[in-house]
């Protein structure tokens, strides 16, 4: 009788198993959605140690990357942003606000102009070429 009893409690136990893999892979790519589409979207977030570290390895698979951070090195979100330039045949400019510290930008190459506003209205700017590797620009407030 045991035996009957056995085969159904491995069955119940290999479905556990199976959902609880299911639900950690889909926590561990429970990155923050991308916002636009085609070759000129970003996504932002970095908030909780998993999410920042999932960010951080995907850096090097973008063309442009924003890192905000306060002087004293704690990193900073609701940071305005507006990217501006670009070569003559691209409309890629974009502006929007950081939902974490940490932006993923895919957007033409091109020389672009970065303008950022941190909470409280301090205001800096950085030109960066995009293209032929990933590039980061960091803003420190």
């Amino acid at each position: 009788m045991s035996h009957l009893i056995q085969l159904p409690l491995r069955r119940v136990l290999l479905a556990c198993a199976c959902a609880a893999g299911a639900m950690a892979a889909h926590a561990q790519s429970g990155m923050p959605a991308w916002q636009g589409e085609g070759a000129t979207r970003y996504m932002c977030g970095g908030i909780g140690s998993d999410e920042s570290k999932a960010i951080r390895e995907d850096m090097k698979k973008h063309p442009l990357s924003l890192l905000f951070a306060r002087a004293d090195g704690a990193y900073m979100a609701s940071v305005d942003v507006a990217i501006k330039g670009g070569d003559t045949n691209s409309s890629a400019a974009m502006a929007f606000r950081a939902g974490g510290p940490v932006c993923l930008i895919d957007i033409p190459a091109g020389r672009y102009t970065i303008d950022v506003t941190a909470p409280g209205g301090e205001a800096k700017s950085q030109t960066v070429t995009v293209g032929g590797g990933a590039k980061t620009a960091s803003f420190r407030f």
